[in-house]
């Protein structure tokens, strides 16, 4: 299941690709690229709603920090492109906890994360991850959501209250593959 890959974006030393594998506290698996640069340090990158960690602009920024020599992984959280489990509208604190688990693996591995990074709603678990664990120093909040007044309303439709009244649950299609 891992995939390895060496490529050179410029840099003078190439950066290595690995898949990796960390699950989180409900034994499910998050997948991720590591781009190894050899550097002990690490930035974790996250992904936006319905997104996976092959975003364009995730690979991109991951291309750009290694090309600097940073070390960086990008993963899919839960329910999300490779990763197990069900994709759940919302899910902040779930997601929070997968970047805990995957912040405790690669601590657990001696490395230090030196920054995490979140586009999107990345961007706003990165923010609450800062805020719960006090823990790492540089938090970088690319395009988070603030203005969240519609935005339930856009993705699920005018009528998704009476749907959850009369349904008991609202079903959310489309999980980023």
């Amino acid at each position: 299941m891992a995939h390895h890959s060496s490529i050179n974006f410029g840099g003078s030393d190439p950066v290595t690709q690995h898949q990796k594998v960390v699950s989180n506290n409900y034994g499910e698996k998050l997948v991720g690229l590591l781009h190894e640069t050899g550097s002990t340090e690490i930035i974790l990158i996250c992904h936006g709603f319905r997104s996976r960690k092959g975003d364009k602009i995730l690979v991109n920024l991951a291309v750009a920090l290694g090309n600097k020599g940073m070390s960086t992984f990008r993963f899919d959280f839960a329910g999300n492109g490779e990763s197990e489990g069900l994709f759940q509208y919302g899910n902040y604190a779930r997601e929070v906890e997968d970047l805990r688990a995957v912040v405790q693996h690669f601590r657990e591995a001696n490395r230090e994360i030196s920054a995490i990074i979140g586009h999107s709603k990345g961007g706003n678990i990165v923010l609450l991850y800062a805020s719960k664990y006090r823990d790492i120093s540089t938090v970088v909040n690319v395009s988070g959501r603030f203005y969240m007044d519609k935005g339930i309303e856009e993705r699920l439709g005018k009528d998704f209250l009476e749907r959850i009244k009369k349904d008991g649950f609202i079903d959310v299609k489309n999980k980023a593959v």
